[in-house]
């Protein structure tokens, strides 16, 4: 753009710019002013674009109104009060916000942004600015105050725990809740990482998922933190992560729910189910077994037993049935029809009968109980003859069992077909049979809450990760195979809390005669 110079520009240029300048002034919607200082600060020029307002130029500069009689009297007197003390301060330059009323009532806010011009001694000769309506960013503003006062007040009184920090996951803001749940004053968090507060073991699953939950938008996790007073305050933790519009990481936020009274009652009844597992597992000559199931929640809706039963009523007890089975879900509900399901499966496996009766017997004595829930059981039973260790299974929905031979180094699978208890009265189940196995083969039976357990990235742990452990552990005792196993899992998912339940009977062939 070409330099504008007066000196050069004859009469007819200057007023054609000056005109398109005011052209420009008229459609804009910011107002030019210029007054004399105190006293009068008199208007000498106001913009012809006054009259979005309702006024027009000549009111102001013939007197017939003053500025500061459409300025709203609510703002009148802080203004002037403004306006004197920039002036005792021989302040230049200033900026302010205040509302005018137009000529038909209306109430606008505007934001007024003066500056001075002096004489060559410094003196102030005349003061000179713009008006701007701010009317809409201040009505949005104050719903924004509203809204934010509004979302403090809803926090401040919530009974759950509000944690906000920043991108270094250090505390910015708690509510009173959260404070409470662990005793502590606002100031003494302030600063603060949630890290500091956590429990040895949950300090050590934040440490190690530190990169994965920090880019995780959404994250549900649950932990333990130490109140002041040093008890262990259990937790259920709903993180977000906050991106600013340029999806740049700006902080986190956590609601925090106080899961005390909760696990209390949960624990109880956690209590009472472990004690509807086996105690100890079976000393069978020729057989080594371990088995254990850990629950996601407090208590569960796997299951697992040891039962010595008759073939037919004349038999010396010469059966080992071991069962292993899952409830579709987890938690309470689950955890109620797996103690109905022990009941019809102690009841019956204790009575002669060949397995598929057994199990045909037992899916029929449930059928009441789950027809009123969306619930079914998988089960694999499987029984081995103490006599000449043969064995018959029958799997009913559930994953095959495993069989692992370490003098082949060959994986087998105990296959089968039938539906999953508690669907229908009229299926069928199918039994199998095998001879003995060879000395030292290890038999694997259980729930799909090992293979499918997830760990970094939402990969799964998988059934080729289990055969390599069973493989590596081959030459240990079944107890040591177990605790390789759920070692290799609270590895893999770095500490994060099961999505299902584990469940797992480790059978060894063992010719040595006894037990070790």
């Amino acid at each position: 753009m070409n330099k504008f110079d007066i000196d050069t520009c004859d009469r007819s240029e200057i007023r054609e710019r000056l005109r398109l300048s005011m052209k420009i002034v008229e459609k804009s919607p910011v107002i030019l002013f210029r007054r004399l200082p105190e006293p009068g600060s008199r208007l000498v020029y106001v913009s012809e674009n006054i009259s979005r307002i309702g006024y027009s130029a000549d009111d102001f500069l013939e007197e017939r109104i003053a500025f500061a009689d459409i300025v709203h009297n609510r703002d009148k007197e802080r203004l002037r009060d403004e306006i004197e003390d920039y002036a005792r301060r021989d302040t230049g330059d200033y900026t302010q916000v205040y509302r005018i009323v137009t000529r038909d009532g209306e109430t606008r806010w505007v934001e007024d942004t003066t500056t001075t011009e002096r004489d060559a001694d410094g003196k102030i000769i005349h003061y000179q600015g713009i008006v701007v309506d701010i009317t809409e960013r201040k009505l949005a503003e104050e719903k924004l105050s509203r809204s934010e006062a509004k979302f403090r007040r809803i926090l401040a009184t919530a009974a759950e725990g509000f944690v906000l920090m920043d991108h270094k996951m250090r505390i910015v803001d708690v509510n009173e809740a959260f404070c409470r749940m662990l005793g502590h004053d606002r100031d003494e968090l302030m600063g603060m990482s949630p890290r500091r507060l956590a429990t040895k073991d949950f300090q050590r699953f934040l440490e190690t998922n530190a990169e994965r939950l920090k880019h995780t938008k959404h994250r549900i996790f649950e932990g333990s933190y130490h109140a002041k007073d040093g008890h262990v305050v259990p937790v259920l933790i709903h993180g977000n992560t906050l991106y600013d519009e340029n999806d740049q990481q700006l902080g986190f936020v956590d609601f925090v729910t106080d899961l005390t009274e909760q696990k209390r009652s949960l624990l109880l009844a956690g209590e009472v189910q472990k004690k509807l597992l086996p105690k100890h597992p079976p000393r069978i000559d020729g057989l080594d077994i371990a088995g254990r199931s850990i629950p996601c929640e407090e208590i569960g809706g796997d299951y697992y037993d040891f039962l010595m039963r008759k073939g037919t009523p004349s038999d010396d007890g010469d059966l080992v049935a071991v069962t292993v089975a899952d409830i579709a879900g987890h938690g309470v509900d689950s955890a109620l029809l797996m103690a109905t399901a022990r009941a019809a499966i102690r009841e019956r496996f204790t009575s002669p009968g060949n397995l598929t009766d057994v199990v045909a017997d037992v899916n029929r004595s449930l059928l009441e109980d789950f027809s009123t829930t969306d619930r079914f059981m998988t089960l694999f039973a499987l029984q081995i003859d103490r006599r000449d260790g043969s064995m018959c299974w029958v799997r009913a929905g559930h994953d095959p069992a495993l069989v692992y031979d370490p003098q082949t180094d060959r994986f087998d699978t105990l296959d089968g077909s039938g539906l999953p208890l508690g669907i229908s009265g009229t299926g069928a189940f199918s039994e199998n049979r095998s001879g003995r196995l060879s000395p030292g083969t290890i038999v694997a039976v259980g729930t799909d809450g090992i293979w499918e357990a997830r760990g970094p990235g939402d990969t799964m742990f998988g059934k080729e990760r289990f055969r390599q452990i069973i493989r590596r552990e081959a030459s240990r005792p079944a107890r040591q195979i177990l605790d390789s196993v759920y070692g290799e899992l609270g590895r893999f998912t770095s500490g994060y809390k099961p999505e299902d339940d584990i469940t797992l009977v480790i059978i060894k062939i063992d010719d040595r005669g006894e037990n070790p």
